[in-house]
Parts: structure tokens; sequence; C-alpha cells
């Protein structure tokens, strides 16, 4: 959807307003004969351009459809895709009422982008209260609805062009977090969306921090397990330092390549942070405690402990900021 079709809803809603405020007063300003015949163009006009204001409105429906393109967003940023429709509807939902007396105005029409011809009932959906129990939503909170089941739909596809299923992860948790965020920051949109909604929101949002936690560190974290590691009561060297060297290896990947992924929430981002330090630097600093003496001291333990615990917290801050030069930093 371009710029120029959503400034043009905005003007088709200011006229629709304007018209709608100045008929009742018409019975003031003119004889009777003349003020019904300029009262029914007007309210015919009115009514055209309220048809007008659904079908604008739907184009949106449609711009998110023919989003399909094949390039990623760098970093797992907010896609500006998201960005679009959120700012839209935000704005949009300025005109809440008077959209929500169109829509039901509008409740039966002829579906532009149905490809089917046949009439869409807006009566015919439900949704459900902050009680769980069946209410009829209005049209208007229905399209709002269908418009976010779109976009999530485009978000999950998109979400699958990346190659790393963490990243996939993170892209779903920043578009999540910045839809959640718009929703809770506007009262009308909030309202239309529901209690559940926003639940079920949130729930999801805690699923994609899980799946990214399990992928990138879970696997990390399997380094540091004690498997192989004991032979008749004594620790196996060989084995030891192989732990060690995957440790290292894997960790250095993993900071090399996500403090190049972006995460623009900054409450978001410390919660990232916070949930990765409370997994990692404990098992670290306790795998370390063990295992480290079992080294000869000066080279050989410097060759494979290479990472104190405070250098595992100082390079997890470094997580998220979109920084390319972290990647070529040296490592101690």
């Amino acid at each position: 959807m371009t710029k120029r079709s959503s400034e043009k809803l905005f003007k088709v809603l200011d006229i629709y307003e304007t018209l709608r405020d100045v008929v009742p007063s018409m019975d003031d300003l003119f004889p009777e004969e003349i003020g019904n015949e300029i009262k029914s163009e007007a309210s015919l006009t009115r009514s055209q351009l309220g048809e007008s204001t659904v079908f604008i409105f739907c184009e949106l429906e449609n711009s998110i459809k023919a989003d399909t393109g094949k390039m990623t967003v760098p970093g797992g940023a907010v896609h500006p895709l998201t960005r679009y429709t959120m700012n839209y509807l935000k704005y949009a939902c300025e005109y809440k009422d008077t959209l929500e007396q169109i829509f039901r105005e509008h409740q039966k029409i002829e579906r532009a982008d149905s490809g089917t011809g046949s009439d869409y009932d807006y009566n015919s959906h439900c949704g459900q209260n902050h009680n769980n129990h069946k209410v009829k939503q209005s049209p208007f909170a229905l399209q709002i609805n269908k418009v976010m089941d779109l976009l999530d739909t485009g978000l999950e596809t998109k979400s699958k062009l990346y190659k790393d299923t963490s990243l996939s992860s993170l892209f779903m948790m920043n578009n999540g977090r910045y839809i959640l965020q718009k929703i809770k920051g506007a009262t009308e949109i909030n309202d239309l969306m529901g209690d559940t909604w926003s639940r079920k929101r949130s729930s999801d949002l805690r699923q994609y921090h899980k799946n990214y936690q399990r992928e990138t560190w879970g696997k990390l974290l399997s380094c540091l397990n004690h498997e192989g590691l004991s032979l008749n009561g004594k620790v196996v060297k060989p084995v030891l330092k192989e732990k060690f060297k995957s440790f290292n290896v894997m960790f250095d990947e993993i900071h090399r390549t996500q403090s190049t992924w972006v995460v623009s929430d900054e409450q978001l981002q410390s919660e990232l942070r916070v949930s990765i330090s409370s997994v990692v630097v404990p098992a670290y600093r306790s795998f370390l405690a063990r295992f480290s003496q079992t080294f000869t001291p000066g080279r050989q333990t410097e060759k494979y402990v290479k990472y104190q615990p405070e250098d595992i917290e100082t390079y997890i801050e470094e997580l998220f900021d979109g920084n390319a030069t972290a990647t070529g930093r040296r490592r101690p």
C-alpha cells in the first residue's frame, strides 16, 4: 500500500465526518424543499465516501498479501511491513468511532480483494472478552483482527527465510514485541484487540524466546556436560581438552554472529542478555571451578581456558547491538 493511499483514506474520513456533522444543521440553513434536496445529495455522497473508505482500508490486506519478497531483514530486525502496518492502524484508530460507524453501515459489501465475488458477513464472526465469554465483535474490530492475522502469517513466512533458526526466532521476537508495544500504547487498538489477544501474543513471545535459548545456548551448554570426563575416578584429560576447545569455538562463533544481530527494543534486549547470563555464566563458572586445575598452570591452562566467567558476561552484553566491529575484536 502506498503512502498516497493511506493519506487518501484519512482525507476521505475527514470529508465524511464533515458531511456527517453538517447534515443535521441544514434544516436551519435552507428552505425545506431545497434543504431536503441538499441533504439527500449530502447523504448519498457520505454513503459513497463510506463505501470508498471500506475499500481503501481493505487495500491494507492486499499490501500485506503482496509483500512476498525473499530478502531477509538484516540482523532479524523489525520488518518494514510491520512498522508500516502498525503505524497505519494506530493513525486509523484515531478515527475509530467513525470507522466503527462506516463498517457497521457497510457490513456486507462486495469484497474487491476476495477473488470470489462473494459477500463477507462480518456478523458471522465472534471474539472473546477478558472472561473468555463469546462476544460479537464489531465489523471494524473484525477487520483489524483480519489485518493482524494476515500480518502474523506473513511474518511467519518471512521468518522461515532465515537459514539460522535462532535468528528466525529472534526475528519473530522483535516483530512480536514491536506489535505488542504498539497495541498497548494505543488505547483504541488495545480495546479492539482485547485482553485475550494480548495474552496470546505474550505467550507466543515467550515461546520464541525459549526456542532461541534452546537453539543457541542449549547447544553451547552441551559442551559443559560431564559425559565421558571421568574414568575410574580420574579426569580424562583429552576429553576435557576437547570440551573446552568446543566451548571456545562455539562461543566465539555465537559472539561473532550475534553481535551483528539487532534488538532495538531496550527492554527485550536486556531481558535476553539477562536470561542468557543467568544460564550460561553459572554453568561455565561451575565447570571451570571443577576442572580447570586439571591442566598444568601456565601455557596449558591459557591454551584451553580461554575465558573467565567475567569475560563471558562482558561478551554477552555485546550481543544484539547490530555491531559489526565487535566481530573483529581480538579474543583474550
